[in-house]
């Protein structure tokens, strides 16, 4: 067969920075004229991101909704599943997002051209002891021979995976997440039509972006905004995406506590965050830990600078074009600022109390610089062809398929 037949593989259908990829690949396979399905292991009716009739799926029930027993049959079917839908099909290719998509693509010993993708550091998600975190670790040493390409989306989380987790195949490859920037622009320039949004981005605007758990710790940003409104009182804070319940709630009760309800505004999920994105002052992230976040590519694209904790080396790759050490102050490059590491070696839990720490100070103190003055953001128009060429979305999706 020498039309290329593609198969996405994802876990869920969420607004998250993997969905996001993984739909750009798709409308870009299927623009080109391949033939591309998506393969979600949990499709739920509150889904964003959707493929229409090319989108298949394993189960309507979360992994919430299973019993321990139908949980573990699920991991034990999954790969036999991915076998028949590929042979099916009649797949020639297949890309799996994250590790359980490439666990069970892996497992699944079908003959297409398999490529799997990691997103994060693999070392230190694993400080997080669980049942699905072993058995990945496992496959780092077995299955995942079985990958024709393994993707590492930047040069310190394929070091991090050969250093710290005892990858031993050769089939890994350095790729960076691809993006579609003419269409990110499109998207920005649909209209906010609700009134109350219209009047939270008449003011300035700090945004998060992204899904809300541990990882991405986004009760620090809200205890940076609390110290940014003693000198921005007007200023607002968005965030929008949804995810662990438990931390939303912390969330709001944090917001309760530090009587800054007026000033921060919880969205939800949204179709299209591109226009909020480009509206925003500055985007924000305070995680412990990252791959090479989406959401600061799609910033830069859209002319708004950032303020990131040092969640990664990765961070360094997208947001600057020189080299600089991980340091216990503030960094100024060509994309914004970022502040020191806030993950101190262990996953932490939400947290037990709201004592102010000294990098949520730092966190402050480059977004309170960020209001003050345009200059981060002309410097990042200055910078933004250099910057974002890297992610070429028409080199870099063929490059993922390229034997």
């Amino acid at each position: 067969m020498n039309k290329k037949s593609i198969l996405l593989i994802m876990p869920y259908g969420s607004v998250g920075g993997m969905e996001r990829l993984a739909l750009g690949f798709y409308n870009y396979y299927k623009k080109v004229g391949y033939d591309v399905k998506a393969l979600k292991f949990i499709k739920l009716d509150n889904d964003i991101i959707k493929f229409g009739e090319d989108e298949l799926f394993l189960s309507d029930y979360d992994f919430y909704q299973m019993s321990k027993i139908q949980r573990l049959l699920f991991y034990v079917k999954a790969p036999y599943l991915i076998n028949r839908i590929i042979k099916n099909h009649k797949f020639t290719h297949s890309i799996a997002f994250g590790d359980m998509a490439n666990l069970f693509s892996s497992l699944s010993f079908s003959k297409e051209f398999k490529i799997g993708s990691i997103h994060a550091l693999k070392s230190t998600e694993f400080k997080n002891k669980t049942i699905f975190n072993t058995i990945s670790k496992l496959g780092y040493k077995t299955s995942y021979k079985f990958l024709d390409k393994l993707v590492c989306i930047s040069i310190a989380i394929k070091e991090d995976l050969i250093k710290n987790c005892s990858y031993k195949f050769d089939n890994i490859e350095i790729i960076y997440n691809p993006h579609d920037l003419i269409d990110i622009i499109r998207l920005s320039k649909e209209a906010i039509i609700e009134d109350d949004e219209k009047e939270i981005f008449s003011k300035q605007t700090i945004l998060f972006l992204g899904r809300l758990s541990i990882q991405k710790a986004p009760w620090h940003l809200i205890k940076s905004f609390k110290l940014v409104l003693n000198q921005f009182p007007d200023t607002n804070l968005v965030i929008i995406g949804d995810g662990d319940s438990n931390v939303t709630q912390h969330l709001q009760n944090l917001i309760e506590e530090l009587n800054i309800k007026k000033s921060v505004h919880l969205l939800g999920r949204r179709n299209n965050p591109y226009k909020y994105l480009v509206k925003s002052n500055v985007l924000a992230l305070s995680s412990y830990y990252e791959g090479t976040p989406n959401v600061i590519v799609e910033a830069m694209c859209l002319e708004t600078p950032i303020v990131s904790t040092y969640c990664t080396k990765g961070i360094i790759e997208l947001m600057s074009l020189k080299n600089h050490s991980e340091t216990n102050i503030n960094i100024e490059v060509e994309a914004g600022i970022i502040t020191p590491n806030i993950f101190k070696g262990k996953l932490l839990q939400i947290p037990n109390d709201n004592k102010l720490i000294k990098e949520e100070i730092l966190f402050a103190d480059a977004l309170k610089k960020m209001l003050e003055t345009n200059n981060y953001k002309k410097q990042l128009q200055e910078h933004k062809i250099k910057l974002l060429g890297k992610f070429d979305i028409n080199k870099i999706t063929m490059q993922y398929i390229k034997k």
